[in-house]
């Protein structure tokens, strides 16, 4: 039995809560340059609810777990942050995961807090740093502030010196983002948002425009792009891709930068390294820390990631093993 494990599996496509099933399954056996890790805490991603949806850009076989990032434990008892090697996914007992590409969990944050600091963060610094070259002194507008990649890139923001401007959906949200050290937050449930954002700039706009939404929020981001300002494309957790108007591009003399924050794990892999250095130190300073909303036990997976797919949480829910709950 001591090589069996419950893991969460999906059988087949559709919405996380219908499609999730927890099962006992057999642990999985590292191959070539893997290492089995036992999960201490899985952190729920929007990925994870497209994985289940089947519209996510890698499609594993069926069935798979989702659950693309975790901290986890070596068998000789090292805490890590790993992506876990589809189809064997962090909303289990047991992963697999690239041997070389495990970094050390910092130890200023707890087994949720360094399963949350991975994908997020490290979106947030290359977008901000590495893609819109953000200086201090400059204003940064952030959809979805108090979401799981907003409230990375609100703290990055706040570390780099920056004046942040947080755009949510709700007074819970927003009270989410005025915690997290957003100078200004709009509610684009009870306020033009476009109005907001110019009569707190006067009339400027934004220096850097981070959004992981899309349709709307990006007409917005057109809108408010400052002078030589810089609009980083993140992701569309609206579900609506946008069509830019390049010629408003070129007649206002704002860039328009796409991020794939992945693609550097193989196309320069040490900058990854390099960036979690840079995010242990902001830790330890306190500069960022994961904004942990929810621990939910391994039983409530399936929940937790519907609800994460449904636009309903805030900060990020962590799936916790056990031994971290």
């Amino acid at each position: 039995m001591e090589a069996r494990m419950q893991a969460w599996q999906v059988h087949e496509n559709g919405e996380p809560s219908e499609v999730m099933r927890l099962a006992e399954v057999e642990r999985p056996a590292p191959g070539d340059g893997q290492v089995l890790l036992r999960v201490r805490a899985a952190n729920v991603n929007f990925p994870d609810a497209l994985l289940c949806r089947g519209q996510y850009q890698v499609r594993p076989p069926l069935p798979f777990t989702p659950g693309v990032e975790i901290c986890g434990e070596t068998g000789d008892g090292r805490r890590v942050i790993a992506n876990p090697a589809l189809p064997y996914g962090g909303f289990a007992d047991y992963v697999l995961a690239d041997a070389r590409a495990l970094l050390p969990a910092p130890d200023s944050l707890d087994d949720a807090e360094a399963a949350a600091l991975h994908i997020g963060y490290q979106t947030g610094w290359f977008g901000l740093h590495r893609r819109a070259r953000l200086e201090a002194g400059e204003t940064l507008l952030v959809h979805a502030a108090a979401g799981g990649v907003g409230s990375a890139a609100v703290q990055l923001g706040k570390a780099a010196g920056a004046t942040v401007i947080g755009v949510v959906g709700g007074a819970d949200k927003a009270a989410v983002a005025r915690r997290l050290g957003c100078d200004v937050v709009v509610d684009r449930r009870a306020e033009d948002v476009v109005a907001a954002v110019k009569e707190a700039t006067g009339g400027r706009g934004a220096d850097v425009i981070y959004d992981p939404v899309g349709g709307e929020a990006y007409t917005q981001s057109a809108k408010l792009a400052a002078f030589e300002g810089r609009i980083v494309v993140v992701g569309f957790a609206g579900g609506t891709v946008p069509s830019p108007a390049l010629n408003h591009a070129l007649v206002k003399n704002y860039s328009i930068l796409g991020l794939h924050w992945g693609l550097y794990n193989t196309k320069n892999p040490k900058l990854v390294q390099h960036c979690h250095e840079q995010l242990t130190e902001l830790a330890a300073r306190g500069d960022i820390k994961p904004l942990i909303s929810e621990r939910v036990p391994l039983s409530e997976a399936a929940r937790a990631v519907q609800r994460v797919a449904d636009g309903r949480s805030t900060g990020r829910i962590v799936v916790v093993g056990k031994e971290s709950a």
